[in-house]
This record gives structure tokens, sequence and C-alpha cells, in this order.
């Protein structure tokens, strides 16, 4: 007898209206710390992240450089967007694009690859992220009690936003554009100057 097959549109349905399983953060961990690209976590899901353009490679790259040279120091770490961090509040774990701490650094375990407290978090903006990166996941970002700075930095224009905390609840917008700004960030004795942040990017006049 011939077996009958199922339409294809009808076997999507099927699949797509089946449960999702939840995945607990430490199985995440368990398969996250074998994965060959890197997934962020929340709420029992697992999400890919996407790959970057050559702009945003040289934005966190500038970015990197400016805040190591200032922050040079034992217990001053700058981190790139292989660490991990962990929202303990609404067990987001996820990658940022630049991490600093200063001081003792606290990690979610012996590995040391997922970190609690940040200092600053910076993030380069793209059409596809930058909805959530000002919305939902400053939403996570805020309630890390260590955090004082949030850089969000465009990938279209000359142009940064700092998100300072002045309170547990309050947070103050300041942003800086065209290569002559500056942005300071008092708390840590460093600055970003947005010539050298947007060096060898096709936004630099004479790139």
């Amino acid at each position: 007898m011939r077996r009958r097959r199922t339409p294809v549109l009808t076997w999507i349905k099927e699949v797509s209206t089946q449960p999702k399983a939840y995945i607990t953060p430490q199985q995440y961990l368990e398969i996250e710390r074998r994965a060959e690209y890197k997934s962020e976590y929340c709420a029992g899901e697992m999400f890919a992240t996407a790959g970057a353009t050559e702009r945003h490679v040289i934005l966190v790259g500038n970015a990197l450089f400016a805040l190591r040279q200032q922050l040079a120091g034992e217990d001053r770490r700058v981190y790139s967007n292989d660490m991990r961090v962990r929202v303990n509040a609404t067990g987001l774990y996820t990658y940022p694009d630049l991490i600093v701490v200063c001081g003792p650094r606290q990690f979610a375990d012996d590995q040391s690859d997922t970190l609690l407290n940040p200092q600053l978090i910076v993030e380069v903006l793209s059409p596809s992220t930058e909805a959530y990166d000002r919305g939902r996941k400053f939403d996570h970002y805020k309630t890390i009690p260590s955090l004082i700075y949030y850089v969000l930095i465009a990938n279209d224009r000359i142009h940064v936003d700092l998100l300072t905390r002045e309170s547990e609840n309050r947070w103050i917008v300041t942003s800086a554009s065209g290569p002559d700004a500056t942005l300071d960030l008092p708390a840590l004795a460093a600055s970003f100057s947005l010539a050298a942040l947007y060096e060898q990017t096709d936004l630099t006049p004479g790139f």
C-alpha cells in the first residue's frame, strides 16, 4: 500500500503549533559552553545572535581600544562581546558589545565566563536591534545594581547616547554628535572621543 504524504504546509503548521521545550538556565549554559556560535537566553528560550557588519566590528574595536587605553590597571577590566552577562533580576543571559568592571569581578560560577556586576555596558546599534537595545534590553540592564553607564553607539551616523544612572529609578540621557564631540564618563575617569570612535568607518570625513 502506498504511504500517503502529509502536505508540506500542513506539516509546517503542525510543527509551529507544538509547544516549545523549556530550557533551564543550567541547560542553556551547558549547551552554550559547547556551542560553536553564541546564543542569548531568557525565560526558558535560547536566541541565536546575528553576525555583524564591518562598520559594527570597527566601532566595537575602536571603543575597546579607547577604553583599554584609559582604564589600565589590575582592578579595571574591559571585556569584548565574548563575555556573557547575566541579569539576575530578569534571568537574561546576553553578550553586550563591551563591558567595563572596576574592582572585584563577580561571576555566576567558577567558569568565570558569566559576569554579574558590570559598571558600563556598550551596545553598537543596528537597524535590527536598535528598538530592542533602547527599549526592552535596557529594561533588563537597568535592574543591574552595579550598572552606572549604558552607551549606545549609532551605526548610521556619528552619534552616541549616554545613559547615566542618577538614582535607582532615574537615568539621565546625554547625547553627542559629530566628529568634534566628546562624551565624559566621570565615574570611570574616562571619555569617548567621537572622532576616534568612528575612525576608519565610512562615516568619517575623508575615509
